[in-house]
């Protein structure tokens, strides 16, 4: 009795206290409500202590959330959850090589290319505006963001010489090109014209590009503020830099300078509030984990470490944003990479985009979420009604299933359709091909074909320079490079690693009439060409001319025109696998554990949910989902080396080798 009155008590006070907690947010204004009462007569503006909005004081507490690295089926949950963790704004990025994937070929949501669904962007900001948010945007032109080329277009290297982010003719016009199209439909989203806009970036860490030299381009800079004012963005504009490393190389005069920085919160405010003393702080990245590299460990940063961080900067009266609040997934062949001090010179960033974030990959609370939330509505500087928190999503280990068809390399090579086939004297980079319109390749693998040739024994083949970045041989689709599994590999031959690198070609190679194919894969791009464009291919010495180019991009209408799939054998190059995954009732999230294949990519229904690597740490592929249809689902894996018998799914990520 004294125990099941217990419970009751319990029970009842709970019930008590959640009503008075619905009674007391029912009672709250919307962040709305509160800013535009009495009507709407400016947007974010500044005072030495701190940020106004509409002429009331607001400590902006942001989030990063891409709306490119979310499924839009689940734009929705993530910014609720966003909002429920006491936040009042969202920021995102602008991916430029997204919304123009072909020069002059715009596609904000209205295309027919794979990553169409998740373009339009005015949606997304909509959609934070009813989910009761404020937005910041980042339009870039670049973004960094781990993303391929900091999301400037792969074409615009077609042109000789070209320079990117500088004050330079031919990069401008394309810039402009793009932000004549972009700016307008983010006019009427600013907050003084009713929507949630209210401040824009200029750029991105540009000090870095500015760091040590005598006089920065700050033309470029002035260049897009100016632009954005052109068309009537006349929202708070701002750059971000570290301010100890980059000083005043990135900023503008006039304009707003925010902070970026991994460590030393109080040393680099400090210093940004001597650079500008007039201005309020505010940090445009607060880092809760960071991101993962291929043949790295799996990145974290602990809950304490992040809160104490987050409360030290807070308590100097800063502004935040949370870069990344919510990671997400960098699907496709986007990711990018980032030069290293030592060898490798690259490192090249996982699909997985999960970041330690308070949200996971797959949007799921963490306890960096509960003690985010907990913290940082102390902060606020009024307080809104706030949203129940969304429920977490369920995930499903669906039975694992059997690969049941092949497509092996010869034949794949037979389906690569005429477009995107091109003949050339000599080997060049894929962003060079006459391919996509004449945009050239940006993602995937090329692959170089030589028939007819005679390969005599002790035969050497040879890369002029180097290969950017990985490149497999096949004499008659028999591959003859080794499968990597460690790093020490890429110092080797088919590696951006080693120039000039040469391969002594097997007896079974030798005999007339072969056919040489070399694929190379690009792993990510950052300022640079793509394939074999160094020069020339030797086979003894002799330079191999007369060249057909196939362009394998692995499109979307491509994979689902796909034919002539044969039982699965052994294979004896890279591959194209298949099976079926049937869903009965409503799809569930789930995950696909890639720890028994090699390296490859892997595509649900035609879609490219990203790479997997054995090397690590990531060993599972998010599956949102808005992806997977009730009944039937193609799963095809394009598996360079290692093939398994099998596809296994997952309720659990395995974001680390141990």
């Amino acid at each position: 009795m004294e125990q099941n009155l217990c419970v009751f008590v319990i029970i009842l006070a709970t019930t008590f206290l959640s009503q008075n907690y619905c009674t007391a947010q029912d009672n709250l204004p919307t962040l709305y409500e509160y800013y535009t009462k009495g009507g709407i007569d400016s947007g974010l503006t500044t005072y030495p202590d701190g940020f106004l909005l509409n002429g009331k004081n607001i400590t902006i507490i942001s989030g990063a959330i891409h709306y490119f690295r979310v499924h839009p089926g689940y734009w929705r949950d993530r910014l609720r959850k966003l909002r429920a963790a006491g936040f009042n704004a969202v920021e995102t990025y602008i991916a430029w090589n997204l919304h123009e994937p072909e020069m002059g070929v715009f596609d904000f949501g209205d295309g027919d290319n794979d990553f169409s669904p998740f373009l339009n962007f005015r949606d997304y900001i909509r959609t934070a505006q009813e989910e009761d948010l404020l937005v910041v945007i980042r339009p870039g032109p670049w973004i960094s963001a781990e993303w391929d080329n900091g999301a400037i277009p792969g074409w615009i290297y077609r042109e000789a010489n070209m320079r990117i982010r500088r004050s330079y003719a031919p990069f401008i016009k394309r810039m402009t090109a793009f932000f004549d199209q972009v700016f307008p439909l983010l006019r009427d989203l600013q907050f003084t014209e009713g929507g949630p806009i209210i401040a824009f970036q200029i750029e991105n860490e540009y000090g870095l590009v500015g760091k040590g030299a005598s006089h920065p381009d700050t033309a470029y800079l002035a260049e897009i503020h100016q632009q954005m004012l052109n068309h009537n963005l006349t929202a708070l504009h701002y750059t971000m830099d570290a301010p100890i490393s980059s000083y005043r190389n990135g900023s503008l005069d006039g304009v707003l300078m925010t902070a970026n920085f991994q460590s030393d919160p109080v040393g680099q405010l400090t210093e940004l509030k001597r650079l500008q003393p007039d201005q309020p702080l505010w940090d445009m990245e607060l880092y809760p984990g960071w991101f993962d590299n291929w043949f790295e460990k799996h990145q974290t940063k602990t809950t304490e470490a992040f809160i104490n961080m987050t409360r030290t900067i807070l308590d100097m009266n800063s502004s935040i944003n949370i870069y990344m609040f919510h990671g997400g997934t960098t699907f496709g062949f986007m990711n990018g990479a980032i030069p290293n001090t030592h060898t490798p010179t690259w490192k090249f960033h996982t699909s997985s985009y999960d970041f330690d974030a308070p949200l996971s990959e797959a949007g799921d609370y963490t306890e960096k979420y509960n003690a985010t939330a907990d913290l940082v509505k102390k902060y606020l500087a009024v307080q809104t009604r706030l949203p129940e928190l969304p429920a977490q999503s369920v995930k499903e280990a669906y039975p694992a299933i059997l690969v049941t068809e092949q497509l092996e390399f010869n034949r794949l090579m037979d389906l690569v359709s005429t477009s995107d086939r091109v003949t050339a004297t000599d080997v060049t980079a894929m962003e060079l091909l006459d391919v996509n319109g004449g945009s050239g390749q940006c993602y995937g693998f090329v692959v170089y074909r030589k028939t007819g040739l005679q390969v005599p024994p002790t035969t050497t083949l040879e890369i002029t320079g180097t290969a950017h970045d990985m490149a497999v041989v096949m004499v008659d689709g028999v591959r003859k490079t080794e499968p990597i599994t460690s790093v020490q590999q890429v110092t080797g031959f088919g590696y951006w690693q080693l120039s000039n690198a040469t391969l002594s070609l097997d007896d079974a190679s030798v005999g007339s009439n072969r056919t040489l194919d070399i694929l190379v894969e690009n792993w990510g791009r950052r300022y640079n060409l793509k394939g074999l464009y160094n020069g020339p291919v030797l086979l003894n010495g002799e330079v191999l001319q007369d060249w057909e180019i196939l362009a394998l991009q692995f499109k979307k209408i491509w994979i689902q025109s796909l034919s002539d799939w044969q039982e699965v054998s052994e294979s004896s190059g890279p591959t194209l696998y298949r099976a079926s995954l049937e869903v009965e009732g409503t799809p569930r999230d789930t995950f696909i554990n890639m720890t028994t294949w090699g390296k490859g990519n892997v595509f649900v229904n035609g879609f490219n949910i990203g790479r997997y690597f054995s090397v690590g740490p990531t060993h599972t592929m998010y599956v949102p989902a808005p992806l997977l249809n009730q009944g039937a689902n193609e799963i095809l894996v394009f598996e360079l080396f290692s093939p398994s018998s099998e596809i296994i799914f997952t309720d659990t990520p395995i974001l680390d080798n141990s």
